[in-house]
């Protein structure tokens, strides 16, 4: 028989028989009516958990991880507020229809189906996958959580803690909300569990509010690795700033009364706290799996004998609160309900095309307040003497200052966090005197863990802040970009644009670095961006540029809701000159306010119609110090800047590329991998016209003097343009 047949079989014989496991007597933490309806949700998770397996072998359902042996987290949601957003572990069904139990006018059981069906009428994710989730219940729907959601439950309790003092236009959560997280305890032992863990306690010992719950569902395996006994406690008990607390998650009562007491801690005390709850695993780790393939068949049978089910049924009958007959009749009654509508659920529609797929990649717009700048008083009171320097060209560096100056200034809704972006005002300056004009809680020293910075922004995007971190280096974010991928991006996708996470991710990246660094401070490879659905790639190469670009990305954020990565050429950010020493060709005025350049905007320099250099970046400066060379030479280039790395604007591009004899993609990039592939096959397949490509080698950038000798010079940037036009 399979497990699950097993379990079912002996669930209906034990308390029918009053062979029930023992334990201790119920704690006065629940009353009649709310241990039976909580264990009428235990009920309808074990339900439902057969029937997905069921589903699954006659075709008509999908991905049957279940929450079978988990079912006291039931008793979690019970001592919590459904407004308390959750981002939940795969397997707390239970949890999740404990919930629906709170908020009127829900239909848990065919919500629940329709998301194991599939079905494009699935409220959560439209057919999309098989998630936990649902916006009346404040739980962000999650796919396969291994921990990642973990340091966006940091940034949503943060997120809490800030809006009380500084309220964003789009509040989400209540003012006394708390965030939480569960998890298993082999994502305990994840890198990106302990470094949310750790900011939390790191957070919370400098007093700085943060309201989070951390929920350990310990059953004692990952999959198929035992986690040592004790070793979560051991290593939970005694973390600094992070109160711990445990329980017995077979035991409802217990589970209710000692997470009332953690949430009641979290509550009052604005500080975090590890509810540690040990259970069982029932049926192995999902669908096909056989435990018993990896464990003593007597092991698994002792778990089984511990069924959380059994323990409820001698809960409640010692209690007075049910008998086990009228128990066991809510069982077979639950367990024959969801059978007859899953029969019903079968038969509902699902996703057919490409297009009703993708539908909800790109989030939906929101209303914001319109937005005229800031005040002449505001922008006095923040710029200070700086405004006397706005009619003088500055360099790259200063106008993206001035621009996030004018934007957090004008939306108060903007928070800027990263490491050394406060008191020292960046690696390279650029975020001086910010933290020193809008406070310490819109511009946060965080620290020294990419991931962190990057779930502290998906978090407080969940109530309505409007985030801007910083990655220091663009090879740091190889360290966190599964927030990107795995969190950000997909959030929209799998709820339907219910939930969003807008943010702008400045980034300081790119090569041409002289002698500093090496491959960790010059990475020129933006690959692990462009391939992310959904995700709005800006790369600026003049001053002017970037405040204007920089504002219509956090109009991106803001009103459109989108995920933005502006990626800095950090080799610009001083620069000055262009042809010679001294020129200050390469500087320019701070734009008004008001200026922007729009997404999918290109620059266009020069008229000639021999060649069209497409490039950005570094790539634009170097092109256009060949530009010169090849006018004096007797080709007439123009300069095309892309600025626009993904999605790729392609009608400007090919408009700007007409009337040309030829086009040349040079590309900072590394050749494998880089934009020139994309550019080339625009060109090939809408254009035609010829194409050839200067790129960087496949290779990683040395330090020293040989910093450059990898990616295209002005020197091979003119050779392959004459090779072009020949």
């Amino acid at each position: 028989m399979d497990r699950a047949d097993i379990v079912h079989e002996n669930f209906r014989m034990r308390a029918a028989s009053g062979d029930l496991p023992g334990g201790a007597d119920p704690v006065a933490s629940l009353g009649a009516q709310d241990a039976i309806r909580l264990f009428r949700a235990q009920c309808l998770s074990r339900a439902l958990d057969r029937t997905s397996r069921a589903m699954q072998k006659a075709g008509q359902g999908f991905y049957t991880i279940g929450s079978s042996g988990h079912e006291g987290m039931a008793a979690v949601a019970h001592a919590l507020r459904p407004d308390d957003i959750a981002f939940l572990h795969y397997r707390d069904a239970a949890f999740q229809i404990a919930r629906a139990d709170q908020v009127p006018g829900q239909s848990i059981l065919w919500d629940m189906l329709l998301s194991f069906a599939c079905s494009s009428e699935d409220p959560v994710s439209g057919g999309r996958h098989k998630v936990l989730g649902s916006k009346a219940l404040m739980i962000p729907p999650q796919t396969s959580t291994i921990a990642s959601h973990l340091p966006k439950a940091v940034g949503a309790a943060y997120g809490i803690g800030l809006a009380r003092r500084r309220p964003p236009e789009h509040r989400v959560l209540p003012e006394d909300a708390i965030a939480v997280a569960t998890f298993g305890d082999a994502s305990l032992n994840h890198s990106t569990a302990q470094g949310a863990i750790n900011t939390a306690g790191w957070t919370s010992v400098q007093s700085v509010p943060l309201p989070l719950l951390l929920v350990c569902e310990d059953n004692g395996i990952g999959i198929s690795t035992p986690t040592p006994k004790g070793w979560v406690a051991a290593s939970m008990r005694h973390r600094p700033g992070i109160r711990y607390f445990s329980a017995n998650a077979l035991d409802i009562y217990e589970t209710a009364q000692v997470a009332a007491e953690a949430a009641r801690y979290v509550r009052c005390h604005r500080k975090p706290a590890f509810l540690h709850l040990t259970m069982v695993r029932l049926y192995g780790h999902a669908g096909a799996d056989l435990p018993t393939t990896y464990m003593p068949a007597a092991q698994v049978e002792a778990e089984e004998a511990n069924d959380p089910l059994l323990h409820s049924v001698r809960l409640l009958d010692a209690a007075g609160a049910m008998g086990r007959a009228d128990a066991l009749a809510i069982y077979d009654e639950t367990c024959a309900r969801v059978s007859r509508v899953a029969e019903e659920v079968v038969t509902r529609p699902h996703l057919k095309t490409a297009k009703d797929v993708m539908a909800s990649i790109i989030p939906p717009r929101r209303l914001c307040a319109p937005s005229n700048g800031p005040s002449e008083e505001a922008r006095q009171a923040a710029f200070g003497s700086d405004l006397k320097q706005m009619e003088q060209p500055q360099p790259m560096s200063r106008l993206i200052n001035w621009a996030l100056t004018d934007l957090m200034a004008t939306h108060g809704e903007l928070a800027l966090m990263g490491e050394d972006v406060g008191r020292k005002g960046g690696v390279y300056g650029v975020t001086q005197r910010l933290q020193q004009r809008f406070g310490t809680d819109r511009v946060i020293d965080t620290i020294l863990d990419e991931q962190s910075i990057l779930g502290l922004a998906i978090g407080m995007a969940h109530n309505g802040f409007v985030p801007i971190p910083e990655i220091q280096f663009l090879a740091y974010l190889h360290n966190a970009e599964d927030q990107l991928r795995g969190e950000a991006a997909t959030l929209p996708f799998f709820s339907q644009g219910q939930f969003t996470n807008p943010m702008v991710l400045r980034i300081a990246g790119l090569g041409y670095q002289k002698g500093f660094g090496g491959h960790f401070h010059n990475d020129n490879s933006l690959a692990v961006l462009r391939d992310i659905p959904g995700l709005i790639v800006a790369c600026p190469s003049t001053g002017p540029d970037a405040a204007k670009m920089l504002r219509e990305c956090v109009r991106l954020a803001r009103e459109e809701q989108r995920v933005v990565v502006f990626v800095e050429p950090i080799a610009l950010y001083p620069m000055r000159d262009l042809f010679e020493a001294g020129d200050n060709a390469w500087i320019g005025t701070y734009p008004a306010p008001d200026e922007r350049i729009r997404l999918g905007e290109v620059g266009v320099h020069g008229q000639g119609r021999d060649l069209a250099i497409l490039t950005y970046g570094n790539g634009h400066y170097l092109s256009r110090q060949a530009q010169k060379t090849l006018g004096a030479q007797g080709i007439d280039a123009r300069v095309i800047d892309m600025r626009w790395i993904a999605p790729l604007p392609e009608k400007a591009l090919l408009d700007a590329v007409r009337g040309c004899g030829s086009v040349l993609v040079v590309d900072e990039c590394r050749r494998t991998g880089g934009q020139a592939e994309a550019l080339m096959a625009l060109i090939v397949e809408r254009a035609e016209l010829p194409v050839t490509r200067l790129t960087a080698e496949d290779s990683f950038i040395a330090t020293g003097l040989a910093y450059a000798a990898t990616m295209p010079s002005v020197d091979s940037i003119v050779a392959a343009a004459k090779e072009a036009c020949e």
